[in-house]
């Protein structure tokens, strides 16, 4: 067993040796890793809890949550990373997919007006697969070193840590990669016990044990745009076509920080390359945008027959819902309590139609990881909250307690 793993990471090394001029160039292992494992429709066809409810589509203006379980593998306690840099990754992915990350404003003029918000949020899964209370975070120690991109970190019988249901939960293993492969996704599509994405534990957050130049949290950015069906901004080809418009053709991938303009033949006016896009290879500090049709491409997977669309139902971000999610989703049972607008900036708005629901009774809010950041009691039928000193992400406003309690969910700007 011990000989063939070493045969294993022997063969890895003579890939990486040979097609691999330079360490960026593996930086995504995403486009090698589909040639072994192409996409099949096993992904779209398998059923859940939650692919058994009625299919809706997204609205225009509508913030998609993704509920995320990471899966910390490690062999000693340097890979077995903080809470802390857990979180700081969960909030610089947010920042990049709200389009709040500080360094938008370093976009050169030519392409800062197709500097998108895909109105995508990220949040650590309250509930698990049984329904019961959760942190979002399993830490598990294996007797594996090291782990290439074969998905053996996937599965508990090799090692690793078996996938919770892909129709519910995006699956990020945080492990030890072998070589120089900083992570790598599945695309829509794939087999659901392999679905999900896997980062190198010390590229994962802003915070913590981490490698410069990639200690911005933008591998797991670029690894979930893979997973949201974006291709590599160059198409994977010589002045390759990633399929998405507003995106110039490029000769190949970028790294480091080039200079604005970088231009090749490839290029098709004196802007260049988006090198700053996070679908290409440079350096964390120098990702700063998605782009419209890239914003576009990715919230298509949650339209009706898209291979995303069960997270539309997916509810296993509140916590209200522990033992009897599948049967109550919190947001959308029937109450005549109200909260615009949503989503907010400086304030929102609570009113009730029905004084007794509301008058004299606590309200809380909480932010994703279930700690109250606001509470007060309500004496008026139509409250105004100043939530402005909040920070951007996701937040869930609670009234009432015990089997009353009522609870609507909320993006802060």
């Amino acid at each position: 067993m011990e000989l063939n793993r070493e045969i294993k990471l022997l063969a890895y090394s003579l890939v990486f040796i040979f097609i691999s001029s330079s360490a960026n160039a593996q930086r995504c292992d995403t486009y090698e890793y589909h040639k072994k494992y192409p996409v099949t429709n096993s992904l779209l066809n398998s059923r859940s809890a939650e692919a058994t409810k009625p299919a809706r589509d997204t609205n225009a203006n509508e913030v998609i949550i993704i509920p995320v379980v990471i899966h910390v593998l490690y062999n000693n306690g340097t890979q077995n990373i903080s809470d802390a840099q857990i979180l700081s990754q969960l909030q610089s992915l947010n920042n990049d997919y709200r389009q709040l990350n500080t360094d938008v404003s370093n976009i050169p003029a030519a392409f800062a007006p197709l500097s998108a918000d895909a109105k995508i949020v990220f949040c650590l899964a309250k509930i698990d697969a049984g329904g019961k209370a959760t942190t979002g975070i399993i830490r598990k120690y294996t007797s594996e070193q090291s782990w290439t991109a074969d998905d053996g970190m996937k599965y508990s019988a090799q090692g690793g840590d078996n996938a919770w249901d892909s129709k519910r939960y995006l699956n990020i293993w945080v492990c030890n990669l072998f070589g120089r492969s900083l992570g790598y996704s599945s695309l829509p599509g794939s087999q659901a016990d392999r679905d999900g994405v896997v980062i190198q534990y010390n590229v994962f957050g802003t915070t913590g044990i981490l490698t410069a130049p990639f200690n911005k949290g933008r591998t797991l950015t670029h690894e979930i745009g893979h997973w949201l069906g974006l291709k590599h901004i160059w198409g994977d080809a010589n002045c390759g076509d990633d399929g998405i418009a507003d995106t110039p053709p490029q000769q190949n991938f970028n790294n480091g920080c080039p200079s604005f303009p970088h231009k090749t033949s490839c290029s098709i006016n004196g802007s260049g390359d988006m090198f700053m896009n996070f679908m290409d290879l440079t350096d964390d500090a120098c990702m700063h945008m998605f782009s419209k049709g890239q914003a576009v491409k990715m919230r298509s997977m949650f339209a009706i027959g898209g291979a995303r669309n069960s997270f539309l139902n997916s509810t296993v971000c509140d916590s209200n819902s522990v033992q009897r999610a599948a049967a109550i989703d919190p947001v959308a049972t029937k109450t005549t309590i109200s909260l615009f607008p949503n989503p907010a900036i400086k304030f929102i708005n609570l009113e009730s139609k029905n004084a007794s629901d509301i008058i004299g009774q606590t309200v809380t809010v909480c932010n994703v990881y279930g700690g109250v950041v606001i509470s007060q009691i309500l004496l008026t039928q139509k409250t105004t909250i100043t939530i402005q000193q909040l920070p951007a992400g996701i937040y869930f406003l609670k009234i009432g307690e015990g089997k009353e309690i009522k609870t609507i969910r909320f993006v802060k700007e």
